[in-house]
């Protein structure tokens, strides 16, 4: 039998995929990997939780070991660990905003600057537009989300080495558990920085800790050469 344009039914195949194959792509499909996330958004505030978080940990143990270097007495550690902590605290928040604020004020200017540059060429899509600039304006940082992150994670990294102090009288005994205290916070940090950033772990880790370990011990050797030449 043939059709009117002379072509045979019988010559054409139709097949019909199982729904077995259909389900199986669909599920091959869901098990590939999509993982398209932009790790540099955290940027600017992970910078700034990572650099408070060392920055407690460092400057405050570094202050009170170099205390430490002079006077074996517990309230004078106590008390130069929380003065390192609340001006450090204060120090970085306010350092951070103004640091912020002025990368977003160069930013928003620069769009400012597309934005007249492009104000004369014809849009066809507004919907479009609209997404692109909504984000532009998420992309921008944020000062106050900067500020107090780093503020935060700095008080987070001083109470390290006062919480460690806090409760040991004896002061060689003293001494040694904050340099451990503060040795494993800071490869912890390093090491949860480097996986919220997909960078290397033990690089990371080493290099926080071993950047730590330089300022407490120039710290205290200075301050104790300082104290012993009788200034």
């Amino acid at each position: 039998m043939e059709t009117t344009n002379g072509t045979s039914i019988n010559n054409h195949k139709f097949t019909i995929p199982a729904v077995n194959d259909v389900e199986q792509q669909q599920a091959s499909m869901e098990l590939e990997p999509t993982d398209d996330f932009n790790y540099s958004k955290r940027s600017q505030w992970l910078r700034a939780a990572v650099l408070g978080a060392n920055d407690g940990l460092v400057s405050t143990a570094a202050l009170m070991m170099g205390v430490g270097a002079v006077k074996q007495d517990i309230k004078a550690m106590i008390l130069t660990g929380f003065a390192g902590l609340v001006a450090g605290a204060c120090s970085m928040a306010i350092g951070e905003f103004v640091s912020v604020y002025s990368q977003l004020d160069i930013e928003v200017a620069q769009l400012k600057r597309d934005k007249l540059r492009d104000e004369n060429r014809e849009t066809t899509d507004e919907e479009e537009e609209e997404k692109g600039s909504k984000g532009e304006k998420e992309s921008l940082p944020n000062p106050l989300q900067a500020s107090a992150a780093s503020a935060l994670s700095f008080s987070v990294g001083a109470m390290v080495p006062l919480l460690a102090a806090s409760f040991i009288k004896e002061y060689k005994m003293r001494l040694g558990v904050v340099v451990g205290a503060v040795s494993l916070a800071l490869a912890v940090f390093g090491w949860l920085g480097a996986v919220l950033g997909r960078a290397p772990r033990v690089r990371s880790a080493v290099r926080v800790l071993v950047g730590g370990w330089l300022a407490m011990a120039i710290t205290f050797g200075l301050t104790k050469l300082i104290g012993s030449s009788g200034l």
